[in-house]
């Protein structure tokens, strides 16, 4: 498997910052960039691969890719408008591990050949569809690695929605990019449960203050959960804390339980939080346990639309459980921890658990459905 592929099919998700200084779309975006600095701080903040613009319509150029690669050893993407097998000459040589290839700009025959080309240079390819005729062409080309971008390249409007529907349906076996319109820990958490491997990030990054602080921000785990929200004034505590996800119950037997599922901003994740059977409230994601002996059952299933997603890890309901910690510790897959978690023992339970998300409600109230937003705030700065 070569340097590029294998970087990004690595466990947990994974992210190609990319190294731009303008984009057609939004105008001039760190025109002072340095490529090798930049590059070099990606890969330390824990970047798969590096994202290079080769092309001077984003004042990028061949230069910049020479100047990354003598500043790090992460694989690097050399992206451009490549329309023919001669503009990839050069490219590997000047440090490149991939390329980029739109097929919006291709026909199969040209696509095929320069995939050819590519390989005969040592190189991968990143193959970027926009739709899902362009996705079934990548993949009957062969692609192992597949992009699928937001951005419609024409109108320059965003749609995570469709795209992520997309990758949700790529084939398994290959590796799946997520472009475009990433800008908070959700919307990367979003990618990944749809079946995403990496994401790529580019506009976001060079518009923060500190780049390689917002792609840590980005790729930070574990995820925050605030749960047992009943009020829009809580929910926006929660937001403006760093909060991911809001959790909703709409269980007929706790006194936790919200009107509805409330509106969240950009930044966060809907989660409707279920006992016993499965209602259909609109939500990005849903929270599903069993209703034993009247009450629900200790752990629980996070499902995005019909799939399982994540595994929930709780502690039954008024019972003492030593063995929590244990339990979730030896779990396989995505966990999700709950069960008594707060601003004083969650980072110890991080350490030994390393969870996917961390879930918190009742510790947080000032009663029942209604939230502490001091202890909101502190309960996620701990977790961060």
């Amino acid at each position: 498997m070569s340097r590029f592929r294998e970087a990004l099919a690595a466990p947990g998700l994974r992210a190609i910052a990319e190294v731009k200084r303008r984009s057609p779309s939004a105008g001039d975006l760190r025109p002072d960039a340095d490529p090798g600095r930049l590059a070099a701080e990606f890969a330390s903040a824990g970047a798969g691969a590096v994202s290079i613009l080769v092309d001077s319509r984003f004042g990028g150029s061949v230069d910049d890719l020479r100047v990354a690669r003598a500043a790090t050893s992460a694989p690097l993407l050399a992206k451009g408008f490549f329309r023919e097998d001669r503009e990839l000459d050069g490219l590997e040589e000047a440090g490149a591990d991939a390329v980029l290839l739109l097929l919006r700009d291709l026909d199969d025959r040209r696509a095929a050949g320069m995939l050819a080309r590519a390989e005969e240079l040592g190189l991968d390819a990143l193959v970027e569809a926009h739709d899902a005729v362009e996705l079934a062409r990548a993949v009957e080309l062969g692609a192992e690695v597949i992009g699928i971008n937001a951005r419609d390249l024409d109108t320059f409007e965003v749609d995570r929605r469709a795209a992520l529907e997309l990758v949700a349906s790529a084939p398994p076996d290959r590796v799946i990019v997520a472009e475009s319109g990433v800008g908070a820990r959700a919307h990367g958490a979003e990618a990944e449960l749809a079946g995403a491997d990496a994401i790529l990030v580019g506009s976001a990054l060079m518009r923060a203050p500190d780049p390689a602080a917002k792609l840590r921000e980005l790729l930070a785990r574990p995820l925050v959960k605030i749960c047992g929200l009943t009020r829009e004034e809580d929910v926006a505590v929660a937001a403006d804390a760093g909060a991911d996800l809001a959790g909703f119950i709409l269980a007929r037997e706790t006194p936790r339980r919200a009107p509805s599922v409330l509106p969240v901003p950009n930044t966060m994740l809907s989660v409707a939080v279920y006992v016993g059977e499965r209602g259909d409230a609109p939500s990005d994601l849903a929270q599903l346990y069993a209703r034993e002996n009247g009450h629900r059952a200790r752990d629980g299933v996070l499902f995005r639309g019909d799939e399982q997603v994540a595994y929930v890890v709780d502690r039954a309901w008024q019972e003492d459980d030593p063995e929590h910690i244990e339990r979730a510790r030896v779990a396989e897959g995505r966990i999700v921890l709950a069960g008594a978690l707060t601003a004083e023992n969650v980072g110890e339970a991080i350490e030994v658990v390393r969870p996917w998300a961390v879930d918190v409600s009742s510790s947080l109230e000032l009663a029942p459905g209604i939230k502490d937003h001091d202890r909101v705030r502190a309960f996620v700065e701990a977790v961060r």
